[in-house]
Protein backbone atom coordinates (compact mmCIF):
# COMPACT_ATOMS: atom_id res chain seq x y z
CA UNK A 1 0.00 0.00 0.00
CA UNK A 2 1.46 3.36 -1.20
CA UNK A 3 2.26 5.38 1.83
CA UNK A 4 -0.09 8.88 1.79
CA UNK A 5 2.14 12.09 2.92
CA UNK A 6 0.02 14.16 5.80
CA UNK A 7 -0.31 17.13 3.37
CA UNK A 8 -2.81 14.69 1.30
CA UNK A 9 -4.46 12.88 4.35
CA UNK A 10 -5.41 16.44 5.77
CA UNK A 11 -6.83 17.80 2.18
CA UNK A 12 -8.20 14.20 2.07
CA UNK A 13 -10.28 14.97 5.18
CA UNK A 14 -11.21 18.53 4.36
CA UNK A 15 -13.18 17.34 0.84
CA UNK A 16 -15.66 15.16 3.18
CA UNK A 17 -17.23 18.37 4.49
CA UNK A 18 -16.89 20.09 1.18
CA UNK A 19 -18.71 17.07 -0.20
CA UNK A 20 -21.32 16.51 3.19
CA UNK A 21 -21.87 20.27 3.44
CA UNK A 22 -24.75 20.69 0.82
CA UNK A 23 -27.19 18.41 2.70
CA UNK A 24 -27.11 21.21 5.32
CA UNK A 25 -27.23 23.58 2.75
CA UNK A 26 -29.41 22.81 0.29
CA UNK A 27 -31.52 19.91 1.64
CA UNK A 28 -32.26 20.88 5.47
CA UNK A 29 -31.76 24.60 5.45
CA UNK A 30 -31.84 26.84 2.29
CA UNK A 31 -34.11 24.97 -0.56
CA UNK A 32 -35.54 21.31 0.53
CA UNK A 33 -36.69 22.30 3.71
CA UNK A 34 -38.56 25.68 2.80
CA UNK A 35 -39.60 24.13 -0.25
CA UNK A 36 -41.06 21.38 1.87
CA UNK A 37 -42.80 23.85 4.15
CA UNK A 38 -44.67 25.81 1.26
CA UNK A 39 -45.30 22.97 -0.22
CA UNK A 40 -47.62 21.57 2.34
CA UNK A 41 -48.69 24.57 3.86
CA UNK A 42 -50.00 25.30 0.01
CA UNK A 43 -51.74 21.92 0.22
CA UNK A 44 -52.96 22.43 3.51
CA UNK A 45 -54.53 25.97 2.67
CA UNK A 46 -55.98 23.98 -0.48
CA UNK A 47 -58.04 21.18 2.04
CA UNK A 48 -59.33 24.22 3.79
CA UNK A 49 -57.20 25.29 6.89
CA UNK A 50 -56.31 28.91 7.95
CA UNK A 51 -53.45 30.32 6.38
CA UNK A 52 -51.40 30.82 9.86
CA UNK A 53 -52.31 27.41 10.99
CA UNK A 54 -51.42 25.53 7.48
CA UNK A 55 -48.12 27.02 7.89
CA UNK A 56 -47.59 26.19 11.86
CA UNK A 57 -48.49 22.97 10.96
CA UNK A 58 -46.28 22.38 8.06
CA UNK A 59 -43.15 23.58 10.83
CA UNK A 60 -44.48 20.81 12.70
CA UNK A 61 -44.41 17.97 10.59
CA UNK A 62 -40.79 18.76 9.72
CA UNK A 63 -39.68 19.09 13.12
CA UNK A 64 -41.34 15.42 13.68
CA UNK A 65 -39.46 14.38 11.02
CA UNK A 66 -36.54 15.87 12.33
CA UNK A 67 -36.81 14.38 15.82
CA UNK A 68 -37.35 10.41 14.71
CA UNK A 69 -34.01 10.90 12.10
CA UNK A 70 -32.43 11.70 15.16
CA UNK A 71 -33.79 9.30 17.67
CA UNK A 72 -32.57 6.62 15.35
CA UNK A 73 -29.13 8.31 14.91
CA UNK A 74 -28.82 8.22 18.85
CA UNK A 75 -29.33 5.03 19.40
CA UNK A 76 -27.32 3.28 17.15
CA UNK A 77 -23.78 5.89 17.17
CA UNK A 78 -22.05 5.03 19.77
CA UNK A 79 -22.52 1.56 19.64
CA UNK A 80 -20.86 1.86 15.37
CA UNK A 81 -18.42 4.08 17.15
CA UNK A 82 -17.43 1.22 19.91
CA UNK A 83 -17.38 -0.87 17.20
CA UNK A 84 -14.74 0.69 14.81
CA UNK A 85 -12.92 1.19 17.36
CA UNK A 86 -12.68 -2.38 17.91
CA UNK A 87 -11.98 -3.18 14.79
CA UNK A 88 -9.92 -0.40 13.69
CA UNK A 89 -11.99 0.11 10.59
CA UNK A 90 -13.88 3.10 9.75
CA UNK A 91 -13.33 3.39 5.64
CA UNK A 92 -16.40 0.13 5.23
CA UNK A 93 -18.75 2.52 7.99
CA UNK A 94 -18.14 5.43 5.64
CA UNK A 95 -18.90 3.30 2.33
CA UNK A 96 -22.38 2.28 3.45
CA UNK A 97 -23.23 5.78 4.90
CA UNK A 98 -21.93 7.72 2.26
CA UNK A 99 -24.67 5.59 -0.06
CA UNK A 100 -27.56 6.03 1.98
CA UNK A 101 -26.82 9.82 1.63
CA UNK A 102 -26.97 9.42 -1.78
CA UNK A 103 -30.15 7.44 -2.60
CA UNK A 104 -31.95 9.87 -0.19
CA UNK A 105 -30.87 13.08 -1.28
CA UNK A 106 -31.60 11.31 -5.21
CA UNK A 107 -34.89 9.83 -3.79
CA UNK A 108 -36.22 14.01 -3.01
CA UNK A 109 -36.86 14.40 -7.08
CA UNK A 110 -40.06 12.25 -6.05
CA UNK A 111 -41.80 14.85 -4.28
CA UNK A 112 -43.61 16.78 -7.32
CA UNK A 113 -46.31 18.97 -5.02
CA UNK A 114 -49.10 17.58 -7.40
CA UNK A 115 -48.33 14.05 -5.72
CA UNK A 116 -46.67 15.43 -2.24
CA UNK A 117 -46.66 12.66 0.45
CA UNK A 118 -45.37 13.76 3.74
CA UNK A 119 -44.45 10.38 4.41
CA UNK A 120 -42.18 9.76 1.44
CA UNK A 121 -40.67 13.28 1.46
CA UNK A 122 -39.53 12.87 4.92
CA UNK A 123 -38.26 9.39 4.47
CA UNK A 124 -36.11 9.88 1.94
CA UNK A 125 -34.35 13.11 3.48
CA UNK A 126 -34.35 10.90 6.52
CA UNK A 127 -32.05 8.34 4.92
CA UNK A 128 -30.15 10.91 3.50
CA UNK A 129 -29.53 12.76 6.77
CA UNK A 130 -28.85 9.64 8.83
CA UNK A 131 -26.30 8.48 6.43
CA UNK A 132 -24.46 11.83 6.21
CA UNK A 133 -24.22 12.07 10.62
CA UNK A 134 -23.68 8.44 10.89
CA UNK A 135 -20.50 9.08 8.16
CA UNK A 136 -19.58 12.38 10.07
CA UNK A 137 -18.91 10.53 13.65
CA UNK A 138 -16.63 8.03 11.76
CA UNK A 139 -14.62 11.39 9.95
CA UNK A 140 -14.52 13.27 12.57
CA UNK A 141 -13.20 10.73 14.67
CA UNK A 142 -9.83 10.37 12.06
CA UNK A 143 -9.48 14.25 13.19
CA UNK A 144 -6.61 13.49 16.05
CA UNK A 145 -4.35 11.08 13.80
CA UNK A 146 -3.72 14.26 11.47
CA UNK A 147 -1.21 16.02 13.06
CA UNK A 148 0.75 14.78 16.06
CA UNK A 149 0.33 18.45 17.80
CA UNK A 150 -3.05 19.11 19.99
CA UNK A 151 -2.27 22.39 19.63
CA UNK A 152 -2.70 22.24 15.32
CA UNK A 153 -5.82 20.51 15.55
CA UNK A 154 -8.16 23.28 16.27
CA UNK A 155 -7.03 25.17 13.04
CA UNK A 156 -7.42 22.24 11.19
CA UNK A 157 -10.87 21.43 11.91
CA UNK A 158 -11.17 25.37 11.61
CA UNK A 159 -10.16 25.33 8.23
CA UNK A 160 -12.09 21.88 7.57
CA UNK A 161 -15.25 23.31 8.24
CA UNK A 162 -14.36 26.73 6.59
CA UNK A 163 -13.71 24.57 3.45
CA UNK A 164 -17.20 22.71 3.74
CA UNK A 165 -18.52 26.20 3.99
CA UNK A 166 -17.06 26.82 0.42
CA UNK A 167 -18.46 23.91 -0.85
CA UNK A 168 -21.89 24.74 0.27
CA UNK A 169 -21.42 28.04 -0.76
CA UNK A 170 -20.87 27.02 -4.49
CA UNK A 171 -23.22 24.08 -4.41
CA UNK A 172 -26.07 26.86 -3.51
CA UNK A 173 -24.71 28.84 -6.16
CA UNK A 174 -24.88 26.54 -9.09
CA UNK A 175 -28.38 26.03 -7.77
CA UNK A 176 -29.38 29.47 -7.97
CA UNK A 177 -28.23 30.15 -11.06
CA UNK A 178 -28.31 27.20 -13.11
CA UNK A 179 -31.70 25.48 -11.98
CA UNK A 180 -33.53 27.60 -9.16
CA UNK A 181 -36.35 29.67 -11.26
CA UNK A 182 -37.77 33.09 -10.26
CA UNK A 183 -41.38 34.39 -10.54
CA UNK A 184 -39.98 35.13 -13.81
CA UNK A 185 -39.56 31.57 -14.84
CA UNK A 186 -36.34 32.40 -15.10
CA UNK A 187 -33.03 31.89 -12.64
CA UNK A 188 -31.20 34.81 -10.42
CA UNK A 189 -28.86 35.47 -13.50
CA UNK A 190 -31.93 35.68 -16.13
CA UNK A 191 -31.28 31.75 -17.80
CA UNK A 192 -34.15 29.27 -18.28
CA UNK A 193 -33.45 26.45 -15.82
CA UNK A 194 -30.67 23.75 -16.78
CA UNK A 195 -32.35 20.54 -18.77
CA UNK A 196 -35.40 22.41 -19.22
CA UNK A 197 -37.04 21.54 -15.78
CA UNK A 198 -40.81 22.79 -15.35
CA UNK A 199 -41.17 25.24 -12.47
CA UNK A 200 -44.89 24.87 -12.72
CA UNK A 201 -44.21 21.19 -11.07
CA UNK A 202 -41.03 22.57 -8.99
CA UNK A 203 -38.77 20.04 -10.86
CA UNK A 204 -36.07 23.09 -10.67
CA UNK A 205 -36.52 23.01 -7.15
CA UNK A 206 -37.02 19.12 -6.83
CA UNK A 207 -33.96 19.10 -8.87
CA UNK A 208 -31.55 20.14 -5.52
CA UNK A 209 -31.74 16.25 -4.25
CA UNK A 210 -30.04 14.59 -7.23
CA UNK A 211 -27.49 17.67 -7.47
CA UNK A 212 -26.63 17.21 -3.40
CA UNK A 213 -26.32 13.41 -4.40
CA UNK A 214 -24.02 13.74 -7.56
CA UNK A 215 -21.67 16.51 -5.70
CA UNK A 216 -21.24 14.12 -2.43
CA UNK A 217 -20.72 11.28 -5.02
CA UNK A 218 -18.07 13.25 -7.00
CA UNK A 219 -15.83 15.36 -4.15
CA UNK A 220 -15.74 12.14 -2.12
CA UNK A 221 -13.40 10.88 -4.39
CA UNK A 222 -9.82 12.62 -2.53
CA UNK A 223 -11.21 11.08 0.84
CA UNK A 224 -11.36 7.97 -0.22
CA UNK A 225 -8.16 8.15 -2.01
CA UNK A 226 -6.16 10.05 0.48
CA UNK A 227 -7.83 8.31 3.93
CA UNK A 228 -6.72 5.21 5.47
CA UNK A 229 -7.74 2.45 7.81
CA UNK A 230 -5.24 0.69 10.04
CA UNK A 231 -6.88 -2.71 10.79
CA UNK A 232 -6.05 -4.07 14.13
CA UNK A 233 -4.65 -7.45 13.27
CA UNK A 234 -6.14 -10.60 14.48
CA UNK A 235 -9.34 -8.90 15.24
CA UNK A 236 -12.71 -9.87 13.34
CA UNK A 237 -14.45 -7.15 11.08
CA UNK A 238 -17.45 -6.38 13.12
CA UNK A 239 -17.36 -7.22 17.34
CA UNK A 240 -21.34 -6.40 18.17
CA UNK A 241 -20.71 -8.08 22.02
CA UNK A 242 -17.52 -7.06 22.82
CA UNK A 243 -18.50 -3.35 21.88
CA UNK A 244 -21.84 -2.88 23.01
CA UNK A 245 -19.77 -4.22 26.66
CA UNK A 246 -17.45 -1.35 25.80
CA UNK A 247 -19.68 1.02 25.57
CA UNK A 248 -21.63 -0.11 28.18
CA UNK A 249 -18.34 0.06 30.34
CA UNK A 250 -17.36 3.72 29.22
CA UNK A 251 -20.69 4.92 29.78
CA UNK A 252 -20.64 3.69 33.77
CA UNK A 253 -16.84 4.71 33.91
CA UNK A 254 -18.69 8.62 32.97
CA UNK A 255 -18.83 9.92 36.31
CA UNK A 256 -15.66 9.21 36.47
CA UNK A 257 -14.77 11.62 34.22
CA UNK A 258 -16.86 14.94 35.17
CA UNK A 259 -15.72 17.26 32.63
CA UNK A 260 -16.27 14.65 29.59
CA UNK A 261 -19.66 13.91 30.79
CA UNK A 262 -20.32 18.14 30.97
CA UNK A 263 -19.20 18.72 28.31
CA UNK A 264 -21.47 15.71 26.51
CA UNK A 265 -24.29 17.45 28.85
CA UNK A 266 -23.46 20.71 27.51
CA UNK A 267 -22.97 20.27 23.31
CA UNK A 268 -25.80 17.93 23.44
CA UNK A 269 -27.83 20.84 24.01
CA UNK A 270 -26.25 24.10 22.85
CA UNK A 271 -26.20 21.41 19.17
CA UNK A 272 -29.34 20.89 19.41
CA UNK A 273 -30.47 24.62 19.79
CA UNK A 274 -28.18 25.49 16.80
CA UNK A 275 -29.37 22.42 14.52
CA UNK A 276 -32.81 23.62 15.53
CA UNK A 277 -31.56 27.14 13.77
CA UNK A 278 -30.33 25.34 10.97
CA UNK A 279 -33.39 23.04 10.31
CA UNK A 280 -35.81 25.36 10.74
CA UNK A 281 -34.25 28.70 9.45
CA UNK A 282 -35.53 28.68 6.11
CA UNK A 283 -38.71 27.81 7.01
CA UNK A 284 -39.34 30.36 9.35
CA UNK A 285 -38.62 32.74 6.56
CA UNK A 286 -40.59 31.46 3.92
CA UNK A 287 -43.54 30.98 6.28
CA UNK A 288 -43.29 34.57 8.60
CA UNK A 289 -41.31 36.96 6.70
CA UNK A 290 -43.04 35.50 3.31
CA UNK A 291 -39.72 34.73 1.54
CA UNK A 292 -39.40 32.77 -1.86
CA UNK A 293 -36.89 30.05 -2.39
CA UNK A 294 -34.61 32.33 -4.41
CA UNK A 295 -34.51 34.83 -1.65
CA UNK A 296 -33.49 31.89 1.34
CA UNK A 297 -30.98 31.29 -1.28
CA UNK A 298 -29.48 34.62 -1.56
CA UNK A 299 -30.02 34.34 2.53
CA UNK A 300 -28.02 31.64 2.44
CA UNK A 301 -25.06 32.65 0.40
CA UNK A 302 -24.56 35.27 2.97
CA UNK A 303 -24.77 32.28 5.62
CA UNK A 304 -22.33 30.88 4.09
CA UNK A 305 -19.76 33.51 3.19
CA UNK A 306 -19.91 34.55 6.91
CA UNK A 307 -19.40 31.09 8.15
CA UNK A 308 -16.51 30.25 5.88
CA UNK A 309 -14.69 33.45 6.56
CA UNK A 310 -15.17 33.21 10.31
CA UNK A 311 -14.34 29.65 10.87
CA UNK A 312 -11.08 30.09 9.19
CA UNK A 313 -10.55 32.97 11.83
CA UNK A 314 -11.95 31.07 14.67
CA UNK A 315 -9.26 28.06 13.86
CA UNK A 316 -6.57 30.34 14.09
CA UNK A 317 -7.78 31.72 17.41
CA UNK A 318 -8.48 28.22 18.61
CA UNK A 319 -4.65 27.29 18.09
CA UNK A 320 -3.98 30.08 20.34
CA UNK A 321 -6.31 30.34 23.51
CA UNK A 322 -7.63 26.40 22.69
CA UNK A 323 -11.53 25.59 21.61
CA UNK A 324 -12.79 26.92 24.64
CA UNK A 325 -13.21 30.67 24.82
CA UNK A 326 -14.37 30.01 21.40
CA UNK A 327 -17.41 27.75 22.05
CA UNK A 328 -18.56 30.06 25.09
CA UNK A 329 -18.60 33.10 22.75
CA UNK A 330 -20.34 31.90 19.93
CA UNK A 331 -23.03 29.85 22.10
CA UNK A 332 -23.75 33.70 23.86
CA UNK A 333 -24.00 35.36 20.29
CA UNK A 334 -26.16 32.43 19.16
CA UNK A 335 -28.49 32.61 22.42
CA UNK A 336 -28.94 36.33 21.34
CA UNK A 337 -29.58 36.13 18.07
CA UNK A 338 -32.02 33.34 18.54
CA UNK A 339 -33.90 36.13 20.46
CA UNK A 340 -34.23 38.70 17.95
CA UNK A 341 -35.21 36.48 15.34
CA UNK A 342 -38.16 35.77 17.45
CA UNK A 343 -39.23 39.34 17.90
CA UNK A 344 -39.03 39.81 14.10
CA UNK A 345 -41.99 40.15 12.59
CA UNK A 346 -42.93 41.86 9.12
CA UNK A 347 -44.44 44.94 10.74
CA UNK A 348 -42.39 45.20 13.79
CA UNK A 349 -38.89 44.51 15.17
CA UNK A 350 -38.38 43.98 18.67
CA UNK A 351 -41.77 45.49 19.73
CA UNK A 352 -41.16 48.51 17.45
CA UNK A 353 -43.62 48.90 14.96
CA UNK A 354 -42.38 49.89 11.36
CA UNK A 355 -44.18 51.56 8.38
CA UNK A 356 -46.57 49.23 5.84
CA UNK A 357 -44.01 47.93 3.89
CA UNK A 358 -40.50 48.52 5.32
CA UNK A 359 -37.48 47.02 4.31
CA UNK A 360 -36.31 46.49 7.96
CA UNK A 361 -37.32 42.98 8.48
CA UNK A 362 -35.83 41.31 5.87
CA UNK A 363 -32.49 43.14 6.19
CA UNK A 364 -32.37 42.42 9.98
CA UNK A 365 -32.50 38.54 9.09
CA UNK A 366 -30.23 39.21 6.73
CA UNK A 367 -27.75 40.35 9.45
CA UNK A 368 -29.05 37.90 11.94
CA UNK A 369 -28.43 34.68 9.22
CA UNK A 370 -24.14 36.47 8.93
CA UNK A 371 -24.04 36.04 12.70
CA UNK A 372 -25.77 32.23 12.57
CA UNK A 373 -23.23 31.56 10.06
CA UNK A 374 -20.45 32.78 11.71
CA UNK A 375 -21.09 31.98 15.71
CA UNK A 376 -22.38 28.18 13.96
CA UNK A 377 -19.82 26.94 11.77
CA UNK A 378 -16.82 28.42 14.63
CA UNK A 379 -18.88 26.44 17.15
CA UNK A 380 -18.98 23.29 15.85
CA UNK A 381 -15.55 23.59 14.32
CA UNK A 382 -14.35 24.05 18.00
CA UNK A 383 -16.71 22.08 19.51
CA UNK A 384 -14.82 18.42 17.62
CA UNK A 385 -11.91 19.97 18.47
CA UNK A 386 -12.67 19.97 22.11
CA UNK A 387 -13.90 16.73 21.71
CA UNK A 388 -10.09 15.51 20.81
CA UNK A 389 -9.23 16.93 24.28
CA UNK A 390 -12.04 15.37 26.28
CA UNK A 391 -11.86 11.73 24.99
CA UNK A 392 -9.77 8.82 25.87
CA UNK A 393 -7.60 8.84 23.15
CA UNK A 394 -7.37 4.88 22.89
CA UNK A 395 -11.33 5.42 22.23
CA UNK A 396 -11.59 7.85 20.06
CA UNK A 397 -14.29 6.68 17.44
CA UNK A 398 -16.45 5.46 20.15
CA UNK A 399 -15.93 8.92 21.91
CA UNK A 400 -17.09 10.53 19.18
CA UNK A 401 -19.76 8.07 18.71
CA UNK A 402 -20.95 9.63 22.16
CA UNK A 403 -20.32 12.93 21.03
CA UNK A 404 -23.33 12.22 18.15
CA UNK A 405 -24.73 10.57 20.71
CA UNK A 406 -24.90 13.64 22.70
CA UNK A 407 -26.13 15.76 20.02
CA UNK A 408 -28.58 13.19 18.74
CA UNK A 409 -29.72 11.99 22.41
CA UNK A 410 -31.89 14.98 22.26
CA UNK A 411 -31.44 15.75 18.70
CA UNK A 412 -35.13 15.21 18.44
CA UNK A 413 -36.14 17.90 21.23
CA UNK A 414 -35.29 21.03 19.50
CA UNK A 415 -37.68 20.10 16.48
CA UNK A 416 -40.16 18.13 18.83
CA UNK A 417 -40.32 22.00 21.23
CA UNK A 418 -40.58 23.69 18.51
CA UNK A 419 -43.10 21.70 16.74
CA UNK A 420 -44.91 21.25 20.23
CA UNK A 421 -45.12 24.77 20.65
CA UNK A 422 -46.55 25.94 16.78
CA UNK A 423 -49.09 23.62 17.20
CA UNK A 424 -49.86 24.72 20.80
CA UNK A 425 -49.74 28.70 19.83
CA UNK A 426 -50.89 28.46 16.49
CA UNK A 427 -47.72 30.42 15.11
CA UNK A 428 -44.42 29.81 13.46
CA UNK A 429 -42.90 32.88 14.92
CA UNK A 430 -43.49 31.82 18.23
CA UNK A 431 -42.48 28.32 17.69
CA UNK A 432 -38.62 29.01 17.46
CA UNK A 433 -38.22 29.69 21.61
CA UNK A 434 -37.38 26.65 22.73
CA UNK A 435 -33.99 27.62 21.23
CA UNK A 436 -32.80 29.91 23.35
CA UNK A 437 -33.50 27.80 26.68
CA UNK A 438 -31.87 25.07 25.15
CA UNK A 439 -28.57 27.47 24.07
CA UNK A 440 -28.47 28.91 27.67
CA UNK A 441 -28.50 25.38 29.35
CA UNK A 442 -25.52 24.79 27.40
CA UNK A 443 -23.44 27.62 28.12
CA UNK A 444 -24.63 27.19 32.18
CA UNK A 445 -22.97 23.56 31.82
CA UNK A 446 -19.89 24.72 30.03
CA UNK A 447 -18.90 26.07 33.90
CA UNK A 448 -17.50 21.93 35.06
CA UNK A 449 -15.70 21.61 31.56
CA UNK A 450 -12.42 21.36 32.24
CA UNK A 451 -10.60 23.13 28.78
CA UNK A 452 -8.04 19.93 28.54
CA UNK A 453 -10.38 17.13 29.45
CA UNK A 454 -9.78 14.47 32.37
CA UNK A 455 -7.15 12.32 30.13
CA UNK A 456 -4.52 15.28 29.60
CA UNK A 457 -1.16 13.96 30.79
Amino acid sequence: MSVVSQRKRIWGWYFFDWASQPYNTLLLTFTFGPYFASTLSANLIAEGMAEGAARAQAQAYWGWGLAAAGIFIALLAPILGAIADNSGRKLPWIWLFSLMYFIGSAALWWTAPQDFSILWALLFFGIGLIGMEFATIFTNSYLPELDSDPAELGRISGSGWAFGYVGGLVALMIMLILFQATDSGKTLVGLRPLFGLDPTTKADTRIVGPLAAVWYAVFMIPFFLYIRDVPKPGVPRVLIGKSINDLLATLKNLPHHPSLMAYLGSSMFYRDALNGMYGFGGVYAVGVLGWSITQVGIFGILTLISGAFFCWIAGRVDRRTGPMPVIVFCVIALALVALLIVMITPTSILGIPLSEGSSMPDITFFIAGAVIGAAGGALQASSRNMMTRQANPERMTEAFGLYALSGKATSFLAPALIALTSQITGSQRLGITPVVGLFIIGLVLLIWVKPKGDFSK
